[in-house]
């Protein structure tokens, strides 16, 4: 999200309130006997981040009328288990920074941070018991299964230069999508809304989560890596092919593909330049912004059936504001 979009903090304000009622939660159930679990925890949680997972919960509940002290306690969930997945993530994906400052592992180590992942899902799911409601419990668990299925495939999926768009959107909807889609079908299921809305706001949040992925992905190619506070071609590095460098092996001469093969095949980055040159020349930066306005065009349509009100704006305006997003 463009952080400095006067319309994109407006949105937040609405639920400035609430969001530091998710904060005391966050900060009371961080609490472990173990000092290394909550000083790892808090390292990670503090790095700030756009917490747009509780953020969309929230704003949900907003729009359709819900007020109860469940939203603070779930948007705190969500939060804990997309930190957990994010500690994971930088063990498997060997990465070093994050947020402008050292990864967990690499300030505490791997076995630190696997086991403080695991921890926050732990506690996650015990704050979830509480809610005593069996649909929120299956939609959480459902998304936690799905994300691992989506880190797995992902894994699968690295360093092959024949991976395809399909294939691409399967991983991002599931490892990234998904949890947005939880965030926003639970605000549903605690309003008590009928099908058609809780399925608006689930498509709302999946749609959301694609838009936003989808322009991660191309930032990691055409962004400041000083403003976004992690290193410019980490994905390539990492061996994970991304909606910019398939569109630029579909659209690519015969050597520029042969450039991108090699490269993705061995995750080199030290023809970052060249690479990135190919992919601005076959406009696969421009493609690939496109597929995240479709995305974000459906997350708008979504939204449109919602009551009409101050959150539902707020809604529509995240939408739209994703493609100006520049960290």
């Amino acid at each position: 999200m463009a952080a400095n979009s006067p319309s994109t903090a407006a949105t937040l304000a609405l639920i400035a309130d609430d969001m530091r009622e998710v904060d005391k939660v966050i900060a009371s159930r961080l609490q472990s006997s173990v000092s290394l679990v909550g000083e790892v925890a808090q390292y990670i949680i503090s790095a700030g981040g756009k917490r747009l997972r509780p953020a969309l919960l929230l704003l949900v509940s907003g729009a359709l009328g819900y007020k109860g002290e469940q939203r603070f306690n779930l948007a705190a969930v969500v939060e804990f288990i997309h930190t957990a997945t994010l500690l994971h993530d930088d063990v498997v994906d060997e990465s070093t920074l994050r947020r402008g400052r050292p990864t967990a592992n690499e300030s505490f180590g791997n076995p630190a941070s696997v086991l403080v992942g695991d921890f926050l899902h732990s506690r996650a799911f015990q704050m979830v018991v509480s809610t005593n409601n069996l649909r929120v419990m299956q939609t959480l668990a459902d998304a936690t299964n799905v994300i691992a299925e989506g880190e797995v495939q992902q894994l699968m999926n690295t360093h092959d230069a024949s991976l395809d768009e399909a294939g691409y959107l399967n991983v991002i909807r599931s490892k990234t999508a998904k949890l947005f889609e939880a965030s926003a079908r639970i605000a549903a299921i605690l309003a008590g809304s009928p099908p058609a809305t809780e399925q608006a706001c689930a498509e709302y949040g999946q749609a959301l989560g694609t838009a936003f992925q989808v322009i991660d992905d191309v930032l990691d190619y055409d962004g400041n890596a000083q403003e976004m506070g992690k290193n410019l071609g980490d994905d390539l590095r990492e061996g994970k092919v991304t909606l910019p460098l398939i569109i630029a092996m579909q659209r690519g001469n015969e050597a520029q593909r042969e450039l991108l093969r090699r490269v993705i095949e061995t995750g080199a980055t030290d023809e970052l330049a060249p690479v990135i040159a190919v992919i601005r020349d076959t406009g696969a930066l421009t493609a690939t912004r496109e597929a995240a306005a479709a995305q974000a065009q459906l997350a708008v349509d979504a939204a449109e059936k919602l009551p009409p009100n101050l959150y539902t704006k707020g809604l529509l305006q995240l939408a739209a504001q994703l493609l100006d997003r520049r960290v």
